[in-house]
Order: structure tokens, then C-alpha cells, then sequence
């Protein structure tokens, strides 16, 4: 009888060991996603909500983040291996497809830049940029300028003939609209929004004119993008991964002492620019991905296609079949 008792004893601790020993990894038994970015980007926000409030851990992963000095060492470490995902829109996503490496896409945000004059300027449409220094982000290709190079030929205004153009870095441009250097400056979303802080005024923004040309400002522009092989072999992963996602925007949405706890990740120098950046970075966030959402997203490619042409593009005039992973809808 004592043998039989200790026995069930044993057993009972064994039992008891091997199931604590399985709590640590419990958390991340789908693996573990590693997701390379800009190390002073935007998308740092949201996975740092994320990561704060263990939203990895509730869907059953574990999250890493490897932080690159640029773009092109993010996009190098995705191609080679080093991280399972990175932010870029589906123009290079669709592209890469199309010449033969297959990623995948799913939604981060619809925020997009804007078309930023002084407070005191005399330009009070697009119409009056004729003859004036406009600054570019990005460069001639950028989608935002395009766009808004579309919106203005609604109106019979040819900016690119009738405005001089200054391209460079988001940061150099903005000092040269304060400066006074450029009469008017296309910049990404957080640049624009830290403008508007200081009292510059949205002439156009690009979600503006994307509307005027037929396709809702909702529809996503950027998201995270992973290898289809990777993606396919990580289904629940992938999912577990957009769920969090869109956790801790649902956080962002929602609590304003969230954007407190972020504000120094933010760099946000006072109060209205923090409040900037948290008002124009709640209207990027995708409420819905759907069949719908996906067609408009593509006509939006092919809007830019027919503006970019194959130096944007490539070769392909139409989004590439399979850009959009299908395993995430909401």
C-alpha cells in the first residue's frame, strides 16, 4: 500500500513538474515572429503596445523586433533571412510577386502623408502652386505625389510642368518649409502631422485626393509583408500575429494614456504634437479587410500604374495574384 502511495505521489509531482515547466512555454507555442524595422519608425509604436501588454503572449507567440538603420537594410535582412516580416506597401509586394519571389501581404495602416503649406501662405489651392518650389518626399515616383499629381489634373493643373520640384529626406525638406526655402512640401504622415503642430496647414491631403479619384481613404497603403513559403508553413502564426496587430491598435484607438506611455517612443516635444501623430495615426487603422477592401486596394494599384508606369510597378499593370494573404480577413 505505501509502495502504491508513493507511486501515485510520484506520479502526481511528475505530473505536477512537467506542467509548470510547460507554462513559460505556453505563451509562445506557435513560435516566434521577428518582424525588422526602421529603428525610428512609426510601426515601433504599435509593437511596442504589443510587447507592453503582452499581446504576444495572449495569442500564443513570441514577438522580436530587430531594429535597421534604413529601409534597404530592412528589406536585405527580409530577402536573406533574418527576419520573418518587415512594413512596405503592396506596390512592392505585387512587384516582387511578379518577378518571381512570393510575399504576402496583410494590412497596417491607410495613413498616408500630405500636402503642407505656412499658416500665412497665399496658396490656398492647387491651382496656386503654378510657378512655386514644391518639396517631395520620397522622391518623383513617390505615391503620394503622384496622387496628388492625379487629383490636380482633375482640374486641368499639370503640377509636375508648372511647379518646380525639390526632392529629398523627409527631415531636410521640412527645414526648408520652415525656412521658407519651398512655397509648399509633399511629406509622409508623422512629418506632416508635426507641421500641423506647429500651425502649418494641410493644402491636400493624400488621402483627399486618393478619394477624388474613386477609391475610399480606408483602403490600407502599407502592411506587413512575409515570404508566402513562411507564411503558408505558419498559418496560425501569421494569424496570431495580425490579431495582436490589431489588439493594440483597438489600445491606441481607445486610450489616450496609452499615447502617454508612448510619448517619449514618439519623441512628441509637447502636447499638440502628440496629439498630431495620435489623431492622424487613428485614421490610418483598418477596420475592415474583406473582399471589398482588397478590389478597391487593387484599383488603387492600377490607378498608380497607369501614374507610375513600369518604373513604379514593373512589369505588371494589374496587382499580382496572391498579394493579398488570405488568411487574414476581419
Amino acid at each position: 500500500m505505501r509502495s502504491a502511495a508513493r507511486n501515485v505521489w510520484r506520479g502526481l509531482i511528475v505530473g505536477l513538474g512537467l506542467g509548470l515547466m510547460a507554462l513559460p512555454a505556453f505563451a509562445a507555442d506557435l513560435g516566434k515572429v521577428t518582424v525588422g524595422v526602421l529603428a525610428y519608425g512609426t510601426v515601433n509604436w504599435e509593437l511596442d503596445v504589443i510587447e507592453a501588454h503582452g499581446l504576444d503572449a495572449k495569442n500564443g507567440f513570441g514577438l522580436e523586433v530587430a531594429r535597421y538603420g534604413g529601409n534597404d537594410a530592412a528589406d536585405v535582412a527580409f530577402m536573406g533571412g533574418a527576419v520573418d516580416a518587415i512594413v512596405e506597401d503592396w506596390l512592392w509586394a505585387s512587384r516582387l510577386r511578379a518577378e518571381g519571389t512570393k510575399v504576402v501581404f496583410i494590412p497596417y495602416s491607410s495613413t498616408v502623408g500630405a500636402l503642407m503649406v505656412s499658416a500665412g501662405s497665399g496658396i490656398k489651392n492647387l491651382a496656386d502652386l503654378k510657378g512655386k518650389k514644391v518639396g517631395v518626399a520620397g522622391g518623383p515616383l513617390d505615391k503620394s505625389w503622384l496622387l496628388i499629381q492625379a487629383r490636380a489634373k482633375q482640374e486641368g493643373i499639370d503640377l509636375k510642368a508648372e511647379t518646380e520640384q525639390v526632392f529629398g529626406a523627409p527631415p531636410l525638406l521640412t527645414e526648408k518649409l520652415r525656412s521658407g526655402e519651398l512655397d509648399a512640401l509633399v511629406n509622409y504622415w508623422h512629418y506632416a502631422a508635426r507641421l500641423e503642430a506647429e500651425g502649418y496647414r494641410r493644402l491636400l491631403g493624400v488621402a483627399e485626393a486618393q478619394e477624388a479619384l474613386g477609391v475610399p481613404p480606408s483602403t490600407p497603403q502599407i502592411g506587413y509583408i512575409f515570404k508566402e513559403d513562411w507564411a503558408r508553413a505558419h498559418p496560425d502564426l501569421v494569424d496570431a500575429f495580425a490579431k495582436a496587430s490589431r489588439e493594440a491598435k483597438a489600445i491606441m484607438a481607445s486610450s489616450d494614456a496609452e499615447w502617454e506611455r508612448l510619448r517619449p517612443l514618439t519623441k512628441a516635444e509637447d502636447a499638440a504634437t502628440l496629439d498630431a501623430l495620435k489623431t492622424r495615426y487613428r485614421e490610418g487603422i483598418v477596420a475592415h479587410w474583406g473582399d471589398e477592401e482588397r478590389a478597391e486596394a487593387a484599383r488603387l494599384y492600377r490607378v498608380l500604374a497607369d501614374l507610375g508606369g513600369e518604373k513604379l510597378v514593373g512589369s505588371s499593370p494589374v496587382l499580382s495574384p496572391g498579394t493579398f494573404w488570405d488568411g487574414v480577413r476581419y
